[in-house]
């Protein structure tokens, strides 16, 4: 018997196949997304829906021709953002992404945006980008689709799409994500909802992986957080562990069985009894893909090829005499959960150690910065032990002195996943723990 799992990435599509009895993954595919839209303001960032779903479809298909011993189907995907679907479960809408960031957009309400007015009046912590903080916008701006009766996440409106199901039901990890939730009661701030003439436009809430309905005969589950997905396709429920993600952002994660929140810190529905403790930085990788694009950008016009810059800044880190003498940059460069108003910087240069390699490093350095600053608010308020750093995400497997770095700064030894998909192949575990065996 074996199991699917699907991720919608920001950047690529995840499918693995894996088998029941050793939970290997027998085949993996990695799609680029390549659905980003072109819009008219630069805070928008928009994906299109039918063409996230034109990319998976042919590779599921070849699956499901492929092997007649499939069980369940799993699935994740970007968190934050929504699409509205309407009375019949189809997209009327992009999909307004995690990276959308309207809801901080002053013009919202006297000078204020979606986010302060929602923690000023109600003391609800929303990042730009968060589902709820979008719809509010797009609400009195006039934005929303007429034909919108819900929204939900990517992941979910596949879930839809899979299964004809007309309305959508999240898992608790993908509720929570959409802004506007109550941890402690696993559902959304309903009476919030209300005064603010949203509450019909929310999902349903589950907190168990139960199954939407059926594709070709094979259950297909509601949809995991990509957090969530990777952690538990990373460590299981290692309560010790310590998951450093580094994809287009970052995220620290850790274990805990209480709802604990601090400045910079998010709780996050696991399972229905215990949460993901999270520190997010919103550049995480792309902070090291803007750097790659700043020298393709020179070499490109000192008449060179337009191709990837990644194997001759590693070349540089190698042969860099003094790994001490980096510059210290800030990598806040699209701001933090707190303040997305915040910007990066550079310090530290001098004359003898102006070098590629030392800003190379120093954006390496400051990218472990963000995460390490997290965990260390983490660690000062639980006491669980944290002996094990474990790390997922590309960013961090194909960059050696990435790993080198994150290892040294958190003084823990690292070890890397071994499978490259940690969300597919965690949504594909979860649905596989969940379905009844044949």
């Amino acid at each position: 018997m074996k199991t699917i799992g699907i991720d919608i990435g920001t950047t690529t599509i995840s499918i693995v196949l894996v088998d029941l009895l050793d939970h290997r993954i027998l085949q993996s595919f990695t799609l680029p997304n390549g659905a980003f839209l072109p819009t008219a303001h630069s805070w928008e960032r928009l994906q299109a829906p039918a063409a996230i779903l034109k990319k998976i479809y042919p590779t599921l298909d070849g699956l499901l021709s492929a092997h007649h011993d499939i069980l369940s189907i799993g699935l994740t995907g970007q968190m934050h953002g929504i699409v509205y679907v309407d009375k019949n479960g189809s997209a009327v809408s992009p999909l307004y992404t995690w990276q959308d960031t309207r809801g901080g957009l002053p013009d919202y309400d006297n000078g204020k945006s979606v986010c302060q007015i929602l923690r000023e009046s109600y003391g609800m912590k929303l990042s730009p980008g968060y589902g709820i903080a979008t719809h509010l916008y797009n609400l009195k701006k006039g934005l929303v689709p007429p034909q919108a009766l819900y929204c939900c996440t990517i992941a979910d409106y596949l879930g839809l799409a899979l299964t004809g199901r007309h309305a959508p039901l999240l898992h608790i990890s993908q509720a929570a994500s959409l802004g506007l939730y109550n941890c402690k009661t696993n559902d959304f701030e309903r009476n919030i909802a209300s005064e603010n003439r949203i509450s019909a436009i929310l999902p349903a809430v589950t907190k168990e992986l139960e199954p939407l309905g059926v594709f070709r005969g094979i259950p297909v589950y509601v949809s995991l957080g990509d957090n969530q997905a990777s952690f538990l396709g990373s460590v299981g429920k290692d309560a010790e562990a310590i998951l450093v993600n580094i994809g287009t952002g970052s995220q620290i994660s850790v274990l805990s069985d209480t709802c604990f929140e601090e400045m910079g810190i998010e709780a996050r529905p696991f399972t229905k009894d215990s949460y993901l403790l999270v520190g997010a930085a919103l550049c995480g990788g792309s902070a090291f893909a803007t750097l790659e694009e700043f020298f393709r950008e020179y070499a490109i016009a000192a008449g060179g090829a337009n191709i990837s810059q990644y194997h001759i800044m590693k070349q540089l880190l190698e042969q860099q005499n003094d790994k001490a003498e980096s510059w210290q940059v800030k990598t806040t460069f699209s701001g933090t959960r707190v303040d997305p108003h915040e910007t990066g910087s550079i310090q530290g240069i001098r004359l003898d150690n102006f070098h590629p390699a030392a800003l190379i490093r120093g954006v390496l350095n400051g990218m472990t910065e963000e995460l390490y600053d997290l965990y260390h608010i983490l660690e000062c308020k639980t006491n669980i032990p944290r002996t094990k750093l474990i790390a997922s995400g590309n960013a961090i497997r194909k960059n050696p002195a990435l790993q080198a770095i994150l290892q040294d700064r958190f003084g823990i030894p690292l070890t890397l996943v071994p499978h490259q998909e940690e969300a597919a192949y965690g949504a594909a575990v979860a649905a596989l723990s969940s379905s009844p065996k044949k």
